[in-house]
């Protein structure tokens, strides 16, 4: 097997991967590079962040997933430069590993727009880091809330700020409304949590753009039953400590969180290729980027059209192509990549989601199991999936959330 190809992939998402176990069979030699040692299901993400489910419910080392497989291993490290001409990666500061193929999957960030100074203030939800950093904000805002005794103090730790009506932003606000309107009402003794206020925040004047526009309405409305107000139209201009800036009005609030726009980690700019204007990387058919046929790009990361659009930032797509690039390299083919729209879903919160595939619509109910069904059944392991399942059904019946814990310091500051 030595003298089998070395084929190096860079991130251990859906896209990376999913191409390295569909070459699970092929003569060749695999290395999965990341700089975290789990598998990440993010499209659930929101639910740790929101107290619903563990990190290890969600999360599965990638050892553990390709234990039995004898020609990939796995590389702890952060990719810190690509040298295309030399066909090497550098790992860190000063470890340099040769590929003959390589495979970069390594995703995106949330993007300030030229305001990275916001993310103190207003953090993004991409990493388990972020959504643990996210759940701590939301359960110390009430606790800050139950014991202050200002009362312009309460009102803004009670104030939630979403930026961007995407689908995550959707699944957030609805979250952090059922929170407060449902699982913490009878929990708090010297507060009345159904005083909070859950704004999400959209620059343009839909919420989930890219659904149609009957589903946009069926989940503004549904938002609007959680008691999320729903501010279409309206761009951030200031983030602080304190609160946020929309427009000339100012927002008293205690917890800001992000969920507009994403932008390429800086490893990119190493290419030496031209880029799109978030740093993503323009790719050919056959997901190999211009000049540099062994060289491939798939996932978040790709900037790639399809009958005149660019093709969205979904787990759906980084797993076909991650599929698809394996079926190439094992037949030694260039075919184009051709995605099959298998559709989309957007969950609001307990039994309120849209979705649709093809001229099939769904809101309400039916739109929510079918989530539930589709989320289950994508879930890395059967672990993960008997563990999740159970705190969904819990949940439903009770309106708890499992995993209510602060979790960075012994006790929040209330003063």
């Amino acid at each position: 097997m030595s003298s089998a190809p070395h084929i190096v992939v860079i991130g251990g998402g859906f896209g990376g991967l999913s191409a390295v176990q569909a070459m699970r069979k092929d003569p060749v030699r695999i290395t999965l590079i990341d700089r975290r040692n789990h598998h990440l299901f993010q499209p659930l993400l929101y639910q740790v962040a929101t107290a619903a489910l563990a990190p290890s419910d969600i999360a599965e080392p990638i050892r553990a997933i390709l234990a039995r497989q004898d020609n990939a291993g796995v590389r702890l490290g952060h990719v810190s430069e690509i040298d295309l001409t030399g066909k090497r990666v550098r790992i860190g500061e000063d470890e340099w590993m040769s590929w003959d193929k390589l495979i970069i999957a390594a995703g995106v960030r949330h993007a300030y727009f030229g305001n990275d100074h916001w993310e103190e203030h207003a953090p993004g939800l991409k990493t388990i880091g972020d959504a643990l950093a996210i759940r701590q904000k939301i359960l110390t805002a009430f606790e800050r809330a139950e014991w202050t005794d200002d009362e312009e103090v309460r009102a803004a730790m009670l104030t939630f700020v979403v930026v961007g009506g995407g689908p995550t932003g959707v699944e957030l606000a609805g979250a952090i409304a059922e929170i407060a309107f449902q699982t913490f009402k009878n929990d708090f003794r010297h507060l009345d949590t159904s005083q909070a206020r859950v704004v999400l925040v959209e620059g343009s004047g839909n919420v989930l753009n890219g659904f149609p526009p009957r589903l946009q309405l069926k989940a503004r409305e549904q938002l609007e039953r959680l008691n999320v107000q729903v501010r279409f139209n309206t761009f951030v201009t200031g983030v602080d400590e304190r609160g946020v800036d929309l427009g000339d009005e100012r927002l008293d609030a205690g917890t800001v969180l992000w969920a507009a726009g994403v932008a390429a980690p800086p490893l990119t700019k190493t290419l030496g290729v031209p880029l799109h204007k978030s740093g993503r990387v323009h790719i050919n058919a056959d997901l190999s980027i211009p000049d540099h046929p062994d060289v491939y790009v798939i996932g978040d990361l790709a900037v790639l059209e399809q009958d005149g659009k660019e093709l969205p930032g979904v787990a759906p797509v980084a797993l076909d192509m991650g599929k698809h690039l394996a079926w190439n390299l094992r037949k030694g083919k260039r075919e184009p990549f051709r995605y099959f729209d298998k559709g989309h879903l957007a969950t609001i919160g307990r039994s309120k989601a849209v979705g649709f595939a093809g001229r099939i619509h769904m809101s309400g109910l039916i739109a929510w199991l079918a989530w539930v069904f589709i989320h289950l059944m994508v879930l890395v392991t059967y672990r993960n999936r008997m563990l999740v399942f159970i705190k969904w059904a819990w949940a439903w019946f009770t309106y708890e959330r499992a995993s209510r814990l602060i979790w960075r310091g012994e006790t929040p500051n209330v003063d």
